[in-house]
């Protein structure tokens, strides 16, 4: 593939990324961006591995089949509810792949730099050419690029390198972690070593030294510390970050393995890669700040693992639970008018999301007016409730962010909360002492009735009460969310 070719294919690929991206801003375009960035993605493969100077062909052709074969066997395997720890897992995919690379690359240069030292100075470039073509010695793609660089030059491929490997290590441990926390194999609260943040700092001023040094020649052992330092800084810094900022977290990753993949971009000179990178290093990071302003938290508390801290004892909850059967909840929804349904992560866990659609279909069909409130951080992943109940095939003009139906609960006749938690804890509002005061949250207490979907009394995945469970107006629905509502439809015809 000729140098037009490859350059005319990055160009598309890029704009393709970036309709991608804008699509799937809104739910009915989302289908369409998701094969603009599987065009894109199929352009950009093809322009690297069929341009110019790339060579061990087979091999790169077993290397795109089993990664194929693999992701479309993840693809299969993985249920919707499992979507957060496998964005988490292919995260760490790409901060793991710029390690890799900045080492090749490094290793290439002192490979690329052996060879100059033992060509005598002064050759033309005729002549350069003529004594490597005498030593049977053939520099292509990366290599000859390196061969030609200058010292400033090479001395920017030495801090491309070291950026590139530093964030994609802490991308790394840090993704791994996220998966573990996210897939429940690792506690979800907030651990940290003795020491706390100043041994993330301490880690990061020991590699910006290491970068000086790296710089100035002092050898492979300074790249090999400051990514092992950069292991820990990432590894550190998650288990620092209790559970329910995972949502925040996610995305932030998703933010890091950008500006890795941007980095590394530089340092190979591929122009795609820094596009791209910068795509989802910048879409990352704005979605880390909407999900921060939703929680009333600033960037830098989620990342210092402020959630949980309190200012004194938290407000005394009266009144007691009290318990709805189905035939109570069906009754309850026969005389309602106007129901605002919430979805929380324990709907994903009970994998209830068709059964709601299903009671939606028949409410509706009885002519109720029934809506979805959505939180920004309900679940464990951005958009994460808006992607199951498209799978249930829930009506996209049903499903309404928090801003757009939170006035509308005083005049709503039944509020159903399905294993959600702290995204409707009046606490927030009411308890300056709770960890989440000023958190807005969905007022869902202000209807007429509110029905708690929940499996037992227990405090949830953040671990912190919720006085709305106490309230005159709420009944507490108990049982798995799918068996509790395939039960109600039984009773709602």
């Amino acid at each position: 593939m000729s140098i037009g070719l490859v350059s005319a294919a990055s160009i598309s690929a890029a704009i393709l990324f970036i309709l991608s991206l804008g699509g799937l801003s809104g739910q009915e375009s989302a289908k369409r961006a998701v094969w603009y960035g599987i065009f894109g993605m199929a352009l950009a493969v093809g322009a690297t591995v069929f341009g110019p100077g790339v060579g061990h062909g087979f091999l790169v052709f077993v290397m795109v089949l089993a990664g194929s074969v693999a992701g479309w066997y993840v693809a299969n395997r993985v249920q919707m509810t499992e979507m957060p720890q496998l964005v988490a897992a292919l995260h760490s995919f790409v901060g793991l792949a710029a390690v890799f690379i900045g080492f090749n690359a490094w290793l290439e240069l002192g490979n690329v730099l052996a060879i100059k030292e033992t060509l005598p100075r002064g050759l033309t470039e005729v002549g350069i050419a003529s004594l490597l073509e005498e030593r049977r010695i053939t520099l292509t793609g990366f290599a000859e690029k390196l061969f030609h660089k200058d010292a400033v030059e090479i001395a920017i491929l030495k801090v491309e390198v070291f950026f590139g490997v530093f964030i994609g290590a802490v991308t790394f441990t840090g993704s791994v972690i996220a998966f573990g926390k996210l897939a429940g194999r690792v506690d979800g609260k907030a651990k940290k070593l003795p020491g706390g943040h100043l041994l993330n700092a301490g880690a990061a001023g020991l590699s910006l030294i290491l970068l000086y040094m790296f710089v100035s020649g002092s050898g492979s052992w300074t790249l090999i510390l400051m990514t092992l330092a950069a292991f820990f800084i990432g590894y550190h810094l998650i288990m620092g970050i209790g559970g329910a900022d995972m949502p925040v977290v996610v995305s932030m990753l998703n933010s890091y393995s950008g500006w890795a993949a941007a980095a590394i971009g530089f340092t190979l000179g591929n122009d795609l890669l820094i596009v791209t990178g910068a795509l989802v290093g910048s879409s990352g990071a704005i979605l880390s700040y909407i999900m921060c302003k939703a929680m009333n938290r600033s960037f830098i508390s989620v990342i210092l693992g402020g959630f949980g801290a309190t200012g004194g004892p938290a407000m005394e909850i009266e009144g007691e639970q009290v318990a709805i059967d189905t035939d109570g909840v069906a009754a309850l929804l026969e005389d309602a008018d106007s129901v605002v349904i919430i979805p929380g992560y324990g709907m994903a866990v009970a994998q209830a999301q068709q059964s709601v659609s299903e009671l939606t279909k028949r409410l509706r069909a009885k002519g109720k007016n029934v809506r979805f409130a959505i939180h920004p951080v309900a679940g464990r992943l951005p958009g994460h409730m808006n992607v199951l109940l498209a799978e249930a095939k829930v009506p996209y003009d049903i499903v309404l962010e928090m801003d757009e139906i939170n006035d509308d609960f005083p005049s709503t006749d039944v509020a159903i909360v399905i294993g959600s938690n702290d995204i409707v804890n009046p606490a927030a509002q009411d308890d300056p002492n709770s960890p989440i005061a000023g958190m807005p949250v969905l007022e869902c207490w202000k209807a007429k009735q509110v029905i708690v979907s929940k499996r037992g009394q227990g405090t949830g995945y953040s671990g912190i009460e919720n006085p709305l469970f106490f309230k005159e107006n709420t009944r507490m629905f108990y049982g798995d969310a799918k068996k509790s509502l395939d039960d109600l439809l039984t009773k709602v015809q």
